[in-house]
């Protein structure tokens, strides 16, 4: 059975750096897309970035553009997450999630069918 399973999430200070990672167990056929979404509460979850499974293409939410990293390294079934200058507003549970919908367009929660449980960042002063 397929799980993905993040790791990382702690609290920081703004400015600070900070590298997510998501272990994807199971079987890998019909992957697309991976990518991160993240919630805050009485919000719906909103998509960040994601990462073409074949083809390494990069799509980012604007509001992460140059501050956040999405890559993977497909030997070891790993996706990351590295977020740089990190702000308040990034204070969160980060989802890592995978698609069978191509990169380019999937930017909704309901194009992935399979979700980690999540991991806490907490950004604060």
């Amino acid at each position: 059975q397929e799980q993905l399973i993040e790791s990382g999430g702690r609290s920081v200070q703004i400015g600070d750096s900070l590298t997510l990672a998501c272990t994807i167990s199971g079987e890998l056929g019909g992957i697309w897309t991976m990518g991160w979404f993240r919630q805050t509460p009485g919000k719906e979850r909103m998509w960040v970035a994601s990462i073409s499974y074949r083809y390494d293409s990069t799509y980012y939410r604007d509001l992460v553009k140059g501050r956040f990293t999405i890559s993977k390294d497909n030997a070891k079934k790993q996706l990351y997450l590295r977020m740089d200058d990190l702000k308040p507003e990034d204070t969160a549970v980060y989802y890592c999630v995978r698609s069978s919908f191509s990169a380019h367009v999937a930017t909704m929660p309901g194009h992935y069918h399979s979700w980690g449980q999540g991991t806490q960042v907490t950004v604060s002063s």
